[in-house]
């Protein structure tokens, strides 16, 4: 073969691998083209959200395996009204509140010898009583989460297995006579883990007592009730909700379901936020970051499945099916009636506290609140999840809010 020959066949090749590589890319992108096709198709029910109204919140947090949701969406409250109302940013310690009120919870049981519940939950109103008796300190001044034995993050397993017995054995003594030694026993365990709360500290080149640190936020803790909507005490009433995490019972406004929903529509209307607590274990709660009060029976209906055989379908089988719905999955609608039957028959549960700061709608024009969660940067949007007016009207236990955020007519029958 010639020199000459040898080079047209050289260009001959590169020329058709040109070629080849070309028709490769080509079909590549085909097929990545039909690919995304048939990803959207599958998911053409998926919400897609414009946002209404959103108010300032904090940074997102991770109480990670810690029941202290009560303490993280009730800091992270406050620290939206310090935004509100300052436009300062604070990061408030959630160590310092679970401290003070773990100390607290262990002396009312060993008071009732007992005969109440020890555990790691709270409520709303317990982060408001530290605030006002024993004041705060931001996050910085205490150890960070899960440091003190070695996790990144909070990890109340081993915390509690060996604090739990402690106050039970203290709570059920056959004495006749207990010293008060237990409290200092008590709160070294509080301190292993959790760290020492602070007699004083610097903040912004300021040194502080925690109180004088809570007083220096520019709120006032009167400005604080909480809201529920049950039929088994009066309307227009006050009475402490009655779950065991409620410990300290504190006293909740009783509005109708109605009015309730309105209290939380004026106050994000009008910048507010609101720390929420309510039931988080229904099926309609999904852990990608949507919540929907799903009408079962439309929904075996429209996956096909009458309910002894949705019965039979496993766990994950359900959720491919509650998934492929979206946000086309039916409603409940929910009535007072309902919201006493699942309360009364322990369907309603008080399971997690969590922060609605706006609303917004999905491409069929339904309106969810937007709600700050403690899970870290968890789920499709990063840590928000977004829960339809619905749900929430279903499964809130009760909610804490700014009186300033409530409408003036319910303001004027309540008194406040």
């Amino acid at each position: 073969m010639t020199s000459k020959q040898q080079r047209i066949n050289k260009t001959t090749n590169k020329t058709n691998m040109k070629k080849i590589l070309t028709l490769s890319l080509i079909a590549l992108m085909s097929v990545g083209a039909n690919a995304q096709e048939k990803k959207d198709s599958v998911n053409k029910n998926k919400p897609v959200f414009t946002t209404i109204k959103e108010n300032p919140i904090t940074s997102i947090k991770d109480q990670n395996r810690s029941g202290t949701c009560w303490a993280y969406s009730t800091l992270s409250y406050f620290e939206s009204e310090i935004l509100k109302k300052t436009g300062k940013t604070y990061d408030l310690c959630e160590s310092f509140v679970a401290n003070k009120n773990y100390m607290d919870r262990a002396i009312q049981v060993v008071r009732l010898h007992g005969d109440c519940q020890f555990s790691q939950g709270g409520s709303a109103y317990d982060v408001l009583y530290v605030l006002k008796n024993y004041g705060i300190c931001p996050e910085d001044a205490m150890p960070f989460p899960g440091s003190l034995y070695g996790d990144s993050l909070n990890n109340f397993n081993e915390f509690f297995e060996v604090m739990t017995p402690y106050v039970t054995t203290i709570a059920k003594s056959e004495a006749k006579k207990i010293s008060g030694q237990w409290k200092v026993g008590l709160q070294g365990i509080l301190d292993a883990y959790l760290g020492q709360c602070p007699t004083s500290f610097k903040y912004e080149g300021k040194t502080y007592t925690p109180k004088e640190f809570a007083s220096s936020l520019g709120l006032d803790w009167n400005d604080y009730v909480t809201i529920t909507s049950y039929t088994h005490h009066p309307f227009w009433t006050a009475f402490p909700v009655e779950v065991q995490d409620n410990w300290r019972n504190p006293l909740s406004w009783n509005v109708p379901m109605e009015d309730m929903m309105r209290i939380i529509d004026n106050a994000v209307d009008n910048g507010y936020t609101i720390a929420w607590g309510g039931d988080v274990s229904e099926d309609g709660f999904t852990r990608k970051g949507t919540a929907y009060a799903y009408d079962m029976k439309q929904v075996q209906s429209l996956t096909g499945s009458d309910a002894a055989r949705w019965l039979r379908l496993t766990t994950t089988k359900k959720t491919a099916m509650f998934d492929s719905l979206g946000c086309t999955a039916p409603e409940i609608v929910p009535t007072q009636e309902m919201r006493q039957e699942r309360y009364d028959n322990w369907q309603l549960t008080d399971d997690h506290g969590m922060l609605i700061y706006g609303v917004a709608k999905d491409q069929n024009g339904k309106e969810y609140y937007m709600v700050k969660n403690s899970w870290g940067e968890y789920g499709d949007y990063k840590g928000i999840w977004y829960m339809t007016k619905t749900f929430i009207a279903a499964n809130t236990m009760d909610f804490m809010v700014n009186k300033n955020a409530i409408p003036k007519d319910i303001r004027k029958k309540l008194g406040i």
